[in-house]
């Protein structure tokens, strides 16, 4: 159980080192680009990929392309968000995006709809709603609109990523090698990006990156470790994770950054846990 307990907690934490980046003067575009030298290194290391493997004709380099585009641009969405709308409502919309796959499996690709997963996915979308809702008489119609498509953006991004990866799979390749080439696409792109930008570096982003990329791999690293733990369980694992993020960060990001939620934002919060609960399969 501790490794749902630790991705679980490196989840959050990374929405955490997210929400103070500002307060610190952090450049998250710096931090984020040194994360994913850090995922990199620690996926060669720990989970040893073999990148020769996707040299093979049938790896969808499209999809690996798209992943290296989309890991560092929804990274700085989810930063966006956070700073915008905070960590509960962020984490919420992130974990939210698992039923974007759902979605795209009976519109793209043709899959057989069953009742409940219809029923979670229509929770689920009113859940984003409620998550989305600001009212304009007590907030500019400008930052609002921003905050909106921030957190829209992290639905759709991290929806569109999983979908990604689960093409990947399919096509055959290892899930290691695959996301060892994701991190080190992205973190090419946003090197790029900031050389572009002629970034002035400094130490205090780079410090930041290392443990914003620490946090990241230990997400994964532990989530995929709590799959092989509970082989025959795979519903634990899935409903665990996503339910424990959201009730996680909801108590940091209420209890210790007194980030005010409305009814309606708060109604969102236990629909979307309940979208989870109704997913589950029995």
């Amino acid at each position: 159980m501790y490794t749902l307990i630790i991705s679980i907690a490196c989840s959050v934490a990374v929405s955490v080192l997210l929400k103070i980046a500002r307060r610190r003067n952090l450049q998250i575009d710096q931090a984020i680009a040194v994360n994913y030298v850090v995922a990199a290194s620690l996926c060669l290391l720990i989970l040893r990929p073999q990148p020769a493997a996707l040299l093979n004709p049938s790896t969808p380099w499209w999809v690996l392309i798209a992943l290296g585009v989309l890991l560092p641009s929804i990274f700085l969405a989810m930063a966006g968000a956070v700073r915008h709308a905070g960590i509960v409502l962020s984490d919420a919309a992130q974990r939210l995006s698992l039923f974007i796959p759902l979605i795209a499996a009976f519109v793209l690709f043709g899959e057989a709809a069953s009742g409940g997963k219809l029923a979670g996915i229509i929770v689920a979308l009113i859940a984003l709603g409620c998550l989305l809702y600001r009212p304009r008489p007590q907030e500019g119609s400008g930052e609002a609109g921003k905050t909106i498509a921030l957190l829209l953006a992290v639905w759709v991004g991290y929806g569109t990523i999983d979908i990604l990866f689960k093409q990947m799979a399919k096509s055959g390749a290892v899930f290691s090698s695959s996301l060892f080439a994701a991190f080190t696409l992205a973190g090419i792109l946003i090197f790029l990006y900031l050389i572009a930008r002629r970034s002035v570096w400094q130490l205090r982003n780079v410090v930041a990156g290392v443990v914003l990329g620490l946090l990241n791999f230990g997400n994964i690293y532990f989530y995929i470790r709590a799959h092989q733990v509970f082989p025959e369980n795979p519903t634990l694992v899935f409903s665990a994770m996503n339910i424990g993020v959201i009730s996680l960060g909801t108590l940091v990001g209420a209890g210790f950054f007194k980030e005010k939620l409305r009814w309606v934002n708060a109604l969102g919060i236990l629909l979307a846990i309940t979208a989870i609960v109704i997913l589950i399969p029995r």
